[in-house]
């Protein structure tokens, strides 16, 4: 079992635990996820990240910025956001299920966000079932 946590997030991964092996939270919620949940997260966070360091260099420091993502889940779909400026961001997601599934809405604060990205990005899930 990998445990990992900091102001304001926490990650916790148990590969034993099926459906949802993967349990994330933030300041006042946490939610188990699948692996293909996890991954499609950690995937869409990076990728928002890696947005924002390409674009960096362009901002004015006080300069607010808002970048989004959504990909089709097999069933459902994910959204996320980033907002902040180039030295602090927020995160946040919605995950929009199948019909009789659960959802989502959540997300991290300034303080959290770019911790649990790296987190995640370390998150090795290919080995996943």
């Amino acid at each position: 079992m990998l445990v990992l946590d900091g102001k304001g997030w926490r990650l916790r991964v148990d590969p034993d635990r099926h459906p949802f092996p993967v349990l994330m939270g933030g300041d006042a919620w946490a939610a188990e996820f699948s692996w293909a949940e996890a991954a499609q997260l950690r995937q869409l966070a990076g990728s928002l990240e890696r947005q924002l360091a390409a674009i960096a260099d362009q901002l004015l420091p006080e300069e607010a910025i808002e970048l989004e993502l959504e990909r089709e889940l097999n069933p459902g779909s994910l959204w996320m956001e980033l907002v902040g400026d180039s030295r602090r961001w927020s995160l946040r997601f919605v995950l929009t299920p199948a019909p009789g599934r659960r959802g989502l809405e959540a997300g991290w604060g300034p303080e959290a966000s770019a911790a649990i990205c790296a987190a995640l990005q370390g998150l090795v899930i290919s080995a996943a079932p």
